[in-house]
């Protein structure tokens, strides 16, 4: 079984669009899983498939396949019948950024996907302290992004592969789950069950508040 990571949409809690630095390939080679959700670009009178690699507030990137330029108006449907305005601020290969006119709540994209069409397990940006419990072992990592399916982690610990972990992350009951891959500075945890979606977004909603009131 391939234990590579898994290359999905990554949601972000963050205001800013994502930027051109966020185009670049850094895959070094690995091997990953593609799974990014799909999504519709209108420019002018054309409407064409994209793929949507990561979004916030204030933007997203996609890959596109079909020309488009900076400072180009555009639409995007990432709900059906709801389209949202923006323009395209860089282009780097495949891949372009997209700010939108107006910010967007990511959070409740993915709370109205939990009654409609929805990507599997997205994953969402997060920065975080956790800790793991590995057979007794404290560990404190930080996290870099999460899903209903798992977390991907930042640590300077080694975490083995198929080694049984318990996530605790603030506010939240421990989840168990398995390390499913490790590299030299990072990991990806897949918990034994999924969190249900409403407790997910129950906890990034508290999460951003309070990161709010902390600026």
């Amino acid at each position: 079984m391939d234990k590579g990571p898994v290359e999905t949409t990554l949601y972000s809690l963050r205001d800013e669009a994502p930027d051109v630095s966020q185009g670049e390939d850094r895959r070094d080679g690995k091997r990953h899983m593609t799974l990014f959700r799909v999504g519709a670009i209108v420019l002018a009178d054309q409407r064409e498939l994209c793929l949507i690699k990561n979004i916030s507030a204030g933007g997203m990137m996609v890959r596109v396949y079909c020309d488009v330029a900076p400072e180009t108006p555009i639409r995007i449907e990432l709900k059906c019948g709801e389209p949202i305005s923006g323009s395209v601020t860089w282009v780097n290969g495949n891949n372009c950024g997209i700010t939108f006119d107006a910010p967007i709540d990511v959070l409740d994209i993915l709370a109205t996907n939990e009654h409609g069409p929805r990507p599997r397990m997205p994953r969402i940006e997060i920065e975080c302290p956790v800790t793991l419990y590995d057979e007794g072992h404290r560990i404190e990592v930080r996290a870099l992004d999460i899903s209903q399916g798992g977390i991907k982690v930042e640590s300077d610990a080694s975490l083995h592969c198929d080694a049984d972990i318990a996530v605790a992350l603030p506010g939240m009951a421990p989840l168990a789950g398995v390390v499913k891959w490790a590299s030299e500075d990072c990991a990806g945890i897949t918990f034994n069950r999924l969190v249900p979606l409403a407790t997910l977004i129950g906890w990034l909603q508290e999460r951003r508040d309070g990161l709010r009131k902390a600026s």
